[in-house]
C-alpha cells in the first residue's frame, strides 16, 4: 500500500450504522409478531415433546432445529400427530425467516435510498 487512506471507509461505516439503526427500528415494529411466532414455535415443539415423551430441553431444541429448517435428525417424531405438528413447525420457522429477511431488505432499501425517519 502506498500510505493513502481509502476514502470509502468512513462512508461504509456510516452506511453500516444507518443500516443497523434502521434494522432496530423495523424489528421494534414487528417485535410482537416475531415474538408471538417464536412463542408458538416453542409451544408446538413442547406439545410434540409431550406426545413423544421427550424432556423439555429436547422439545425446545427440536423446535428450533426444525423451525430453522436445520433438521439434524437426532430427534424424530414417531406419532402421526407429532409428525403433522412438526410440518406446521417447519412452516412457522419459514415465516420467521421470511419476516426477518423482509425487515432486513426494508432497512437496507431505506438506507440505500437515503430515507430518514
Amino acid at each position: 500500500m502506498n500510505g493513502q487512506v481509502d476514502p470509502s471507509i468512513p462512508r461504509r461505516r456510516l452506511l453500516r450504522r444507518r443500516f443497523l439503526a434502521e434494522l432496530a427500528v423495523e424489528l421494534r415494529i414487528i417485535w410482537p409478531i416475531l415474538s408471538g411466532l417464536v412463542l408458538l414455535i416453542v409451544s408446538v415443539g413442547t406439545v410434540i415433546g409431550l406426545i413423544e415423551g421427550w424432556s423439555l430441553g429436547d422439545s425446545v431444541y427440536f423446535s428450533f432445529v426444525t423451525g430453522l429448517t436445520i433438521g439434524y435428525g437426532d430427534l424424530v417424531p414417531k406419532a402421526m400427530l407429532s409428525r403433522a405438528l412438526a410440518a406446521v413447525l417447519g412452516m412457522m420457522g419459514i415465516l420467521v425467516t421470511a419476516l426477518v429477511a423482509a425487515v432486513a431488505v426494508t432497512a437496507l432499501g431505506r438506507v440505500s435510498r437515503g430515507d430518514e425517519r
